[in-house]
């Protein structure tokens, strides 16, 4: 059974302040999980963590997070101003992008970001879009099925990003030419690994191309940054990263291939997104409908606008009925949102107690690409972000987000007046 860091008292106090749906997010959850990730790695003097906005880009989770001595890992133009918006700058923000438009490299260059270049043919488009640094990242693509073990963990070949290993020493010497000084060397080939081998895996592959680019061209590789991919136990029957274990592995294979090496040290970095954030977050919603046909349903007011991750993955997360934590899970639902779309659903044949109208519902790790992923089909609208602050109390949660309104639904077409409102107090 997984545990929720919330109970009923505490939703229900907040739904009286904020309507329901609206995520939950646990500060000091959020902040531990952090720590543990630094102590795994402390051995490694430069090391430092990315946090991949795009799980879930809310400048005040940015700050906490931040505070705990990470970075910000950014794919575009807006997520560089929230990360611009808390004053970070420099070597504070990784961008690593694709299919970049030149306006994205120069606010970028201007902030004084570590550039990761997706292709080679990115290296001319960045000279004439904000200029070469003297320190830039290459990502890199290895091609083919990536296994652990034997078993196939992902497919690179199939993937958009990186670039292969001739490109990337060719990439390395344009840019040697063109006033480059160090490198950085960036893969990701996984998401969502539980599989503790991964990171030592991708390390291994990572610090023997460091060495190999470091004997063809003589370029200082200065660090290896192992992007995201370490996930979140989805199933209350799953495991949780083993950070210790991975930390070790990973400087097993650092001391193995990096110490005799001409390179002697280089730096780690990560842009783990899901591990920081995902579990730390849930959404609330309530029940508000029941149906029974040839199954039985339970209609929440939550959509897939706010969680798309079922409908558009077929994603599991776990749901607990608050206050219901301790009863049978004898009823069997499909638990709906209300979009005009059949996929629109959190769960399909869910075990859950029964559930009554009125009763809150929790849905687990939704804290990464979550509130992240909305939309407005059906025209619905974006919950309320709540930070539960380490007293874990009603009266001390933080607004961080507003939800939605019309007003703001409408607000693209503030260039006319087709728009008419209703009067106020009518519908």
């Amino acid at each position: 059974m997984k545990k929720c860091f919330i109970d009923l008292k505490t939703a229900e106090e907040l739904s009286k302040k904020y309507p329901t749906p609206f995520y939950v997010y646990d500060e000091q959850g959020i902040r531990n999980g952090i720590r543990a990730l630094n102590k795994a790695f402390a051995w490694n003097e430069g090391f430092k963590e990315y946090f991949a906005v795009k799980a879930c880009p809310n400048p005040f989770l940015m700050k906490i997070i931040h505070e705990e001595g990470c970075g910000m890992d950014c794919s575009s133009y807006c997520e560089l101003v929230l990360s611009d918006s808390i004053g970070l700058s420099g070597d504070d923000i990784m961008f690593s992008s694709n299919v970049t438009p030149g306006e994205d490299f120069e606010y970028a260059r201007k902030l004084g970001a570590v550039i990761n270049l997706d292709d080679a043919t990115m290296v001319d488009f960045l000279a004439a879009h904000g200029g070469i640094p003297e320190e830039i990242c290459l990502r890199y693509n290895p091609g083919g099925d990536f296994s652990i073990s034997g078993a196939i963990m992902g497919n690179p070949g199939d993937a958009k990003y990186g670039m292969t290993e001739e490109q990337l020493v060719d990439s390395v010497k344009k840019l040697q030419a063109m006033g480059a000084k160090s490198f950085g060397i960036h893969a990701f080939l996984a998401s969502n690994m539980i599989d503790p081998d991964y990171y030592p895996a991708l390390s291994e592959i990572l610090f023997k191309l460091s060495v190999r680019v470091n004997e063809l061209t003589g370029a200082r590789v200065t660090f290896v940054n192992l992007s995201g991919g370490i996930g979140i136990p989805y199933k209350p029957e799953e495991k949780g990263p083993d950070l210790e274990y991975i930390g070790a592995k990973v400087k097993e294979a650092y001391d193995r291939i990096i110490v005799p090496s001409p390179l002697k040290s280089l730096a780690i970095k990560a842009e783990l997104g899901r591990y920081i954030t995902g579990a730390h977050g849930i959404l609330v919603t309530r029940a508000i409908h029941q149906k029974h046909i040839y199954k039985e349903y339970v209609g929440v007011d939550a959509c897939a606008a706010n969680l798309m991750r079922p409908a558009m993955y077929g994603a599991y997360h776990h749901i607990t009925v608050l206050g219901k934590e301790n009863c049978p899970c004898d009823h069997i639902y499909d638990v709906t949102g209300g979009l005009c779309e059949n996929n629109d659903k959190f769960a399909i044949d869910r075990r859950l107690p029964k559930i009554d109208n009125g009763d809150l519902l929790a849905i687990h790790d939704a804290g990464a690409h979550g509130y992240a992923m909305g939309y407005n089909y059906n025209g619905k609208l974006k919950c309320a972000e709540l930070l539960l602050t380490p007293s874990k109390k009603a009266e001390d949660a933080v607004l961080i987000r507003r939800a939605e309104t019309p007003a703001d639904y409408f607000s693209t077409f503030d260039f006319c007046d087709i728009i008419k409102y209703p009067e106020e107090g009518t519908t």
